[in-house]
């Protein structure tokens, strides 16, 4: 690859992108004014509004049978506020408080309504003892606040009356009220109070705003530059796809660097600012900036990391768009997802596991907000660097894919959103859009999280089901609606007996393989298998024909023609076989949302999918995932019986000779299956 002709189309991109005002106001203006002001906003903002409920005149109306005491409590409640050394006046900063005499309202309730007054003090003897009822109106500001400063009064109240009883009673009063003496001692670090201040809203700032800094620049060079026309004349020239590729990518990813560093520095500068105000005011301890050289350092590598991966994300989104208006509309999800995973770093006891350290965004910002707690883990550090260049260089490749087919770069409106046409305007046949699936995959995975975990949660077994029938019913409410052919889309085709018998065959294989690889990643992940057994044991019960029914016959029907009808058949008419195959068995494996059943749920999704394709049916992959499934419900309700059979089922780990012969034997049926599917020719649809 020509790094000069990369270096000619980089600077090209540069001054393009440059021309955008939008652009230049983001990453400049946006981290160097804006932030600062915000931050200093917001503090004069919560000044004033402290000052001013503080200079409010609270009315309190005092009806009390305590002769006077409540009254004489508040007075001196006022007088040592105004005496307080926090108050430079005797006047100034203290409560304004005013007694309104009992006889000049009528009713309680009316006068706090129409903010007459804003506190009604109501004292009686209750069981021989004095009770204070404050009515208050919760939805008036003052009202509220006077509500707050009367319980002070009431609390004081109630010490001096217990001191007094105790002594009247001629015990010592300290003894009892004071029986011991505690001080709370905190141990830690001025860097490390800061870093934990700093560990939570750091992270945060700085994934939006690489967001914000590569998103402009991804829209520009890529929808932008469709809409401007210049795309064509770029492929004229004697430039590579990838080199084009390659230059865009470095482009944004340098922008979007570029605006993270001076958030950093802006950020860091109000840090600064706000400890040194408030060392002036409460004489905090200093700290040595020096500690925080190693956090810094890993920080800037986590932004360079997660601003390859950003980058080449924020450009797989725009490049689908035609225009820098719809590219505007594509990005915002990505943006709502990023900002909603981000909140990472505000939630509590949140561990930077393995398997977190995997999960895009909320890995950078674990890792950082670790880091500024000077918490390190330097397996942790690599995974999540690691990992960021992998999901950067795979969206890159993915990317190149886009830019090398020529439907997507001349896009004729066919590969577009046709869910949302008008009905009348939409051309019968064929199969869903790629669009349309991609569309349908969100969807469902958000109908699954919220919709079907409530009706897992609620009502189990039959809640599973509800489940699958989402899986079922959105997917054909959509081909139904875009006039797709149904037999087409789903692969509803006869299929000879050879299909049947080879996926059989794959099928069982591919049970013993899987049991291998679940016992190697249960001992990576107990976490996640600990999770899957509870969650599986929570929806059983003693109907095994209910259970059949709802975990081993529903999915096998309700989750293939999701993902090896609609999903397969739409991305096969669009991608190569293997691309269309590959995509599917992922989207199958990342559907189960479990580290340990990822693999082997794949793995049966790509060979459900390899049956599909050969078979041109639907029907062999349906047989495939009830045998899967059947089994696990077998495992499960009659475990001595199998046991006695195959005993190798139920060992907790794996001798070598067990490994080896399972892989053997399931391997060769996997082989046996594969050569039986490839010999017949393809039924015909």
């Amino acid at each position: 690859m020509s790094t000069k002709m990369i270096r000619t189309l980089v600077k090209k991109e540069m001054l393009d992108v440059f021309r955008d005002k939008k652009t230049v106001i983001m990453m400049l203006v946006v981290p160097i004014v804006l932030y600062p002001l915000i931050f200093i906003g917001v503090m004069q903002l919560m000044a004033f509004i402290s000052s001013g409920m503080k200079e409010q005149n609270y009315k309190i109306v005092v009806e009390a049978e305590d002769e006077g005491r409540f009254v004489h409590k508040l007075e001196e409640f006022i007088r040592e506020d105004k005496a307080s050394p926090e108050t430079d006046d005797a006047e100034d900063g203290a409560y304004k408080i005013t007694i309104v005499d009992e006889d000049s309202i009528t009713d309680y309730e009316t006068a706090l309504n129409e903010e007459e007054i804003d506190l009604y003090v109501l004292g009686q003897i209750q069981d021989g003892k004095m009770q204070y009822d404050l009515y208050y109106l919760s939805s008036a500001e003052n009202s509220a606040y006077a509500a707050n400063l009367i319980k002070d009064v009431c609390d004081a109240l109630k010490e001096d009356m217990t001191r007094q009883m105790i002594a009247e009673q001629g015990m010592d009063v300290e003894a009892i009220l004071e029986p011991i003496g505690y001080e709370r001692q905190d141990i830690a670090s001025s860097e490390q109070s800061i870093g934990s201040i700093m560990g939570s809203i750091l992270p945060f700032m700085l994934i939006v705003s690489l967001l914000m800094g590569t998103m402009y620049p991804a829209i520009d060079t890529t929808a932008g530059e469709r809409e401007r026309g210049t795309l064509e004349t770029i492929l004229t020239l004697p430039v590579t796809n990838r080199q084009l590729i390659v230059s865009k990518f470095i482009t944004v990813a340098v922008i979007g660097i570029f605006s993270a560093l001076l958030n950093i520095l802006s950020m860091g500068a109000i840090t600064l600012y706000m400890y040194k105000m408030l060392d002036m005011q409460t004489e905090m301890d200093s700290f040595n900036l020096a500690k925080f050289v190693p956090a810094i350092l890993v920080c800037m590598l986590a932004v360079f990391a997660f601003s390859l991966f950003i980058s080449a994300v924020a450009m797989c989104v725009t490049s689908f768009a035609k225009s820098y208006k719809e590219a505007n509309n594509y990005i915002t999800p990505l943006m709502l997802v990023v900002m909603f995973v981000g909140y990472i770093g505000f939630i509590p006891n949140i561990e930077l596991t393995q398997t977190v350290a995997m999960v895009p965004v909320a890995n950078i910002c674990l890792l950082i907000k670790n880091m500024l707690l000077f918490k390190v883990n330097y397996a942790s550090i690599a995974v999540v660097l690691l990992s960021n260049i992998a999901y950067a260089v795979m969206a890159i490749l993915f990317l190149s894919k886009i830019y090398d087919s020529e439907a997507i770069l001349f896009s004729d409106g066919k590969a577009g959103l046709q869910l949302f046409e008008r009905r009348e305007n939409l051309k019968k046949g064929g199969v869903p859009t790629v669009s349309d699936v991609w569309f349908l995959v969100a969807l469902t995975i958000l109908l699954i999280l919220y919709v079907g975990s409530m009706l897992q949660v609620k009502f189990g077994l039959a809640g599973v089901f509800g489940t699958q029938m989402i899986l079922l019913l959105v997917p054909l409410f959509l081909v139904v609606y875009t006039k797709r052919d149904i037999r087409q889309t789903y692969g509803f085709a006869h299929a000879k007996i050879t299909g049947y018998l080879g996926g059989i065959l794959m099928s069982i294989g591919l049970v013993v393989v899987n049991l291998v690889l679940t016992t190697g990643l249960t001992s990576l992940f107990p976490e996640s298998t600990v999770n899957v057994e509870t969650a599986f044991s929570n929806i059983l019960g003693d109907n095994v024909a209910a259970v059949f029914l709802v975990i081993a016959l529903t999915p096998a029907i309700c989750e293939e023609m999701l993902f090896r009808g609609v999903i397969l058949h739409s991305l096969k008419a669009k991608y190569k076989i293997p691309s269309a195959i590959a995509v599917t068995a992922v989207l199958f494996g990342l559907y189960h949302m479990s580290l340990v059943k990822f693999i082997p749920t794949g793995l049966i999704g790509l060979l459900c999918c390899i049956v599909v394709w050969k078979t041109g049916s639907i029907y062999p992959a349906m047989l495939m995932h009830f045998i899967n499934n059947a089994i696990s419900v077998v495992t499960t309700y009659y475990p001595e019986q199998v046991e006695k059979i195959l005993p190798v089922l139920y060992k907790n780990t794996l001798s070598v000779i067990d490994v080896l012969c399972l892989c053997a034997a399931g391997g060769a049926l996997i082989a046996v299956g594969m050569v039986i599917l490839y010999k017949p020719k393809r039924a015909v649809q």
